[in-house]
Order: C-alpha cells, then sequence, then structure tokens
C-alpha cells in the first residue's frame, strides 16, 4: 500500500483539493504538510462546494484520518472558523488532527505582511497578506510560537508579552504603526488553544503508525512547485517548499517510506500575482479561459494571470519532484477553442533553451516556442473514461505526456468529483 505525494506541478491553483478528494476514498490518512491560509482547495463532490484552507481535503471521507503537519503555519482563529463550517455543514470533524510542533500565526503576522507588502511598492509580490511569510520568518529566527504552546499555557502569557513588545517596536519605529494590546491577544488565543486541544497530537506519530500498518497514506502540498523557495521563481515564490521533498520534513517522515509522487497540472497554466509568465496570455483568449475556468482565487478572489501550457515548466516540475505520474484538470476548459497552443521550449536572447533560468531577469526574457494542436470543439464534461473523449482532446493529452517525459494517470473534466477519469488508480481499492 504506498504513500502517494500529491504536488501542484505549476504555479498553483491546479485542482490538487479536487483530485485529493478523489483520492481519498481509497487512503486511510490525508495530511497536509506545508503552507497557511495563504493556500485555497475548493472540492465539489455531493455534499457541495467547499473552499478550504487549512482543512485537509480528505476530510469529507468520515474513515479519513486528517493530519494538518508540522510543517503547516496555523491560523488557529481560521482553522477553527473551518471546522465551524465544515460542522454546520455536516461534515465531521472528529478525525482531524494538528501537529503540537506547528507554528502559529498571531495578529501580527498579517500586518507585518501587508506593512511590507505596502513598503516595496511597484516591487511587491503579490502576498496574500495572511501574515504567512512573517509566521515563517519567525520560525526560522527561532521565536515562533508553537501550537503546543497554546494547549500549555503556563507561560503563555509572558511568551506572548515579549513577542508583542518586540513586534510592537518594529511596528511604531520601522512603520509608524499602531502598537497591538498584548493582553487581548493573550486571552484570544488562550482561549483558540483550549479549544483546539482536542485535534491537537504528535502527528508524525500518527502517522507512522498507519505507515507501519501499511494503509494508503496520502501526502497534499499546498501552492506548488514554482511557488517553491528553494525551486520556483524567486523571489515570486511562497515561503515554504510545496515540492515532493518538503513532505519528509513538514510531516515528520524519512524520505524511504515513499512511493509515489503524482504531480497536477491544468490544461493549461495560471499565475497569481507578480513574476515572469512566458506563456500569457493577455488577449480575447486569456480572458475567455479565465472566465470559463472561473479562474479566481479561493483565498483573495484576485483574477488569475492565464496562459498556454508550458512543458517547459512542467519538466523542470517532474525533474525537481521526481513524479512518477501526472494528473491533467480542466481539460474541458479548452472544449470551445478551434486550436491549443503548448510552448515546447524558450528562445533566450537568440538561443534555445529547454529549462528555467535560475536569474529571474533572465527567465523574463524567456520567449515561448510554439506548436499549435487542432481543438476538439465538443464537450467533454461527461467523458467517464479516454474512450469517451473526442480524438483531438486525447491527442492533445498524447502531446503533453510526450513533452512532459511523465504518464498521464487522471484526468479531470469538470468541478465534480464524478468528472474524473482513472486511466491507472495510485491506490488499490481500500477494503
Amino acid at each position: 500500500m504506498p504513500v502517494l505525494v500529491v504536488v501542484g506541478a505549476q504555479w498553483g491553483d491546479e485542482g490538487k483539493g479536487g483530485i485529493v478528494d478523489h483520492l481519498a476514498a481509497r487512503a486511510a490518512v490525508v495530511a497536509r504538510y506545508q503552507g497557511g491560509t495563504n493556500a485555497g482547495h475548493t472540492v465539489v463532490n455531493d455534499q457541495g462546494t467547499f473552499r478550504l484552507h487549512l482543512v485537509p481535503s480528505g476530510i469529507f471521507d468520515p474513515r479519513v484520518t486528517c493530519i494538518i503537519g508540522t510543517g503547516v503555519v496555523v491560523d488557529p482563529c481560521e482553522l477553527l472558523e473551518e471546522i465551524d463550517q465544515l460542522t454546520a455543514r455536516g461534515v465531521s470533524v472528529d478525525r482531524l488532527f494538528v501537529s503540537d510542533r506547528a507554528h502559529v500565526v498571531l495578529p501580527y503576522h498579517p500586518l507585518l505582511d501587508a506593512l511590507e507588502e505596502e513598503a516595496r511598492g511597484a516591487a511587491n509580490l503579490g502576498t496574500t497578506r495572511r501574515g504567512i511569510g512573517p509566521a515563517y520568518a519567525d520560525k526560522v529566527s527561532r521565536i515562533g510560537l508553537r501550537v503546543c504552546d497554546l494547549i500549555e499555557p503556563a507561560d503563555l502569557r509572558e511568551r506572548i508579552g515579549e513577542l508583542v513588545r518586540r513586534k510592537n517596536r518594529v511596528l511604531s519605529m520601522i512603520y509608524g504603526a499602531a502598537s497591538l494590546d498584548a493582553s487581548a491577544i493573550y486571552e484570544e488565543y488562550r482561549a483558540y488553544g483550549e479549544r483546539l486541544k482536542p485535534h491537537v497530537a504528535d502527528t508524525s506519530l500518527l502517522l507512522q503508525a498507519s505507515i507501519r500498518r501499511r494503509e494508503n497514506v496520502l501526502l497534499e502540498g499546498a501552492q506548488a512547485t514554482l511557488l517553491d523557495l528553494d525551486h520556483g521563481t524567486y523571489p515570486f515564490v511562497t515561503s515554504s517548499s510545496p515540492s515532493a521533498g518538503g513532505a519528509c520534513v513538514g510531516l515528520g517522515i524519512g524520505p524511504t517510506v515513499i512511493d509515489r509522487v503524482i504531480g497536477i497540472f491544468k490544461a493549461y497554466i495560471t499565475r497569481v500575482g507578480a513574476g515572469p509568465f512566458p506563456t500569457e496570455l493577455t488577449d480575447s483568449i486569456g480572458e475567455q479561459i479565465r472566465e470559463i475556468g472561473q479562474e479566481y482565487g479561493t483565498t483573495t478572489g484576485r483574477p488569475r494571470r492565464c496562459g498556454w501550457f508550458d512543458a517547459v515548466v512542467a519538466r523542470y516540475s517532474v525533474r525537481v519532484n521526481g513524479m512518477q505520474a501526472a494528473a491533467i484538470t480542466k481539460l474541458d476548459v479548452l472544449d470551445s477553442l478551434p486550436t491549443v497552443r503548448v510552448c515546447t521550449g524558450y528562445r533566450l536572447d537568440g538561443e534555445v533553451v529547454d529549462t528555467l533560468p535560475a536569474n529571474l531577469a533572465r527567465y523574463a526574457r524567456c520567449e515561448p516556442i510554439w506548436e499549435e494542436l487542432p481543438g476538439w470543439q465538443t464537450s467533454t464534461g461527461a467523458a467517464r473514461s479516454l474512450a469517451d473523449l473526442p480524438t483531438n482532446a486525447r491527442r492533445y493529452l498524447d502531446r503533453l505526456t510526450e513533452l512532459i517525459e511523465c504518464p498521464i494517470e487522471i484526468v479531470s473534466v469538470g468541478e465534480h468529483r464524478r468528472q474524473t477519469i482513472v486511466i491507472a488508480p495510485p491506490f488499490e481499492a481500500r477494503s
């Protein structure tokens, strides 16, 4: 029984939540390993439409244990709101657990996030302003507050008092902003700890126990490879490691237990925020894809930048993550187009390159080399097997398989869980 990592393979928003929701039917555990409320997963199933930010997408199966791992930065207010919303709609959270070692987002984190973005002016990074970067910065600076501190509040007042004094100096001296009330923050977060306590655990132990029982385990990343702090298009990246390697650090497991990595790709590509985007469409086709695909951020509502599929990005992502399989989502969004394009390489300063330059200025100068394929102009939403797809849609998928050098095992043709074509099941059926 495999341990499977699900990774976003582009700039995020590839539909990982829907794929995880589908695969969770055969998993015993679904574990989120990094990110925070800057992530947003939209899941559509028989229970309705749900927008998740911290809770893993496997929460809709009551048999699945859902884990928010050590590598996640947890905003307890947002998490409790999400728990309340799920409970109100009849979704059980009895098997939801949060790592006692996960770091906590405090009120000054989103405030500093917004102030830092404003200070950057036109060079801002386009963060969600949810405080994720500053929370990770505090973690690395070894001054962070962890979930275990919330549920063992003996010295919580003193810890929060010292942290708020430190941050108030930054707020007033650097940004001229108003100070925060340490006592009010203590009372608020002490109450959060009380409510979260039943869900807090040493989640590494839970995962290891499931792995020893040889159960199916699904490890869920937020954001995507091109937003990885080390391997993404720096500095226009997130503050953690969404790539497959981040699963081990973020969950407290060793790399030897991971059996497979599956990458999630849109049939086109999108990006939120600033940064180079070689295949971006700024014309009516880009607008058409955005409206048909409803390409607006789950977390922020911002319109996503849309472009044609970039096989250079895809091959890079396959290599960095060691992917053995791919899922292609939102194929149906391209149904009405007479032709579709794919970027097969870049032209940079007169030379052809087939990987991403590390230098941002060089990457910004990359021009796509196009290959044009005939569209299918037929609805794919009712397809439940490859044979049901129009011939040109199958040819498009075949060409993507060749270009990304990775087999496509799953194709989605709509938002609903039922609109998923499984070519090769990543998991065996669960008894």
